[in-house]
């Protein structure tokens, strides 16, 4: 690829703990990401990547990798322990991320960035109404025109396949696909550049995590959105992401492209974990 990418990430650290003389520097003294010494334990250690427009880059790796942490991390919901992250897009170009204030942050959640999570009682209101959750996101990125918002609303939650009859329902009597949905449609709501994705699948029946993953396709190619997807099936990130990152102990050991990273892998963990699904 030869464009610009529009986020890049790098050398981001986020540990729980205040580290020790064993632990830092070299990271020498950890089992895993873990010292036994004083307990810390580093959570992302020097993670970098670019996410260019237009692509889906995939995180792969077992629980605890860090990749839900990274994830966290690059969407304000935790604070880093160091690093930087850049932009391409919007007011805060050539600024780190990372520095901003937390009024500057939250201007980011609204206009730049959209968040799936695992758990959609994390990313959804469930006592108001599917649209009301749509027309939070819009209030926040500063619509005040209510027939906009409802024009808009409607569009979203028929583009992720809602009912619109239902629109009016809180997400609590919707089934988890169809929270799931909501969520995709309220992340979209600010017309997003860049999307997360994090475990959007996870606890899904596979029937309708396939319609999930067709969604998130269809969207990434009518949108031209830039999406990072997490998760541990490789399945899932064989069939959306361009790219993949392989994470083990916070770290990433291996990337590529995902066609090349899952037929070929070069990292023992790696192989071990495309040999698991076969």
């Amino acid at each position: 690829m030869h464009e610009a990418p529009i986020l890049r990430v790098r050398n981001l650290q986020k540990q729980f703990g205040p580290g020790c003389s064993k632990c830092q520097g070299d990271n020498s003294g950890l089992g895993k990401n873990y010292c036994p010494n004083c307990g810390t334990v580093y959570a992302c250690r020097d993670v970098s990547f670019d996410l260019f427009p237009g692509e889906i880059l995939g995180i792969v790796g077992e629980s605890g990798s860090g990749k839900s942490t990274l994830m966290q991390c690059l969407y304000f919901d935790q604070d880093v322990t160091g690093g930087a992250a850049h932009i391409a897009t919007g007011p805060f170009v050539n600024q780190n991320l990372f520095d901003l204030s937390a009024q500057e942050k939250r201007h980011i959640r609204n206009h730049t960035y959209g968040m799936v999570y695992q758990n959609p009682l994390r990313g959804l209101k469930m006592d108001f109404s599917a649209i009301g959750n749509i027309a939070e996101k819009l209030i926040a990125a500063g619509n005040r025109h209510v027939a906009d918002m409802e024009a808009t609303g409607d569009k979203l939650l028929e583009k992720v396949h809602i009912p619109l009859f239902r629109r009016k329902e809180a997400p609590r009597n919707f089934s988890g696909g169809m929270q799931q949905r909501v969520q995709i449609a309220k992340a979209l709501s600010n017309r997003p550049p860049i999307l997360f994705l994090d475990e959007v699948t996870t606890g899904l029946d596979l029937s309708v995590q396939a319609n999930v993953l067709d969604l998130i396709r269809q969207i990434q190619w009518e949108l031209g959105v830039s999406m990072i997807v997490v998760s541990h099936d490789l399945a899932v990130i064989r069939m959306l992401a361009d790219r993949t990152i392989v994470m083990l102990n916070g770290a990433i050991i291996e990337s590529g492209l995902t066609d090349q990273v899952l037929e070929d892998p070069q990292q023992a963990y790696t192989q071990q974990l495309v040999y698991s699904l076969l």
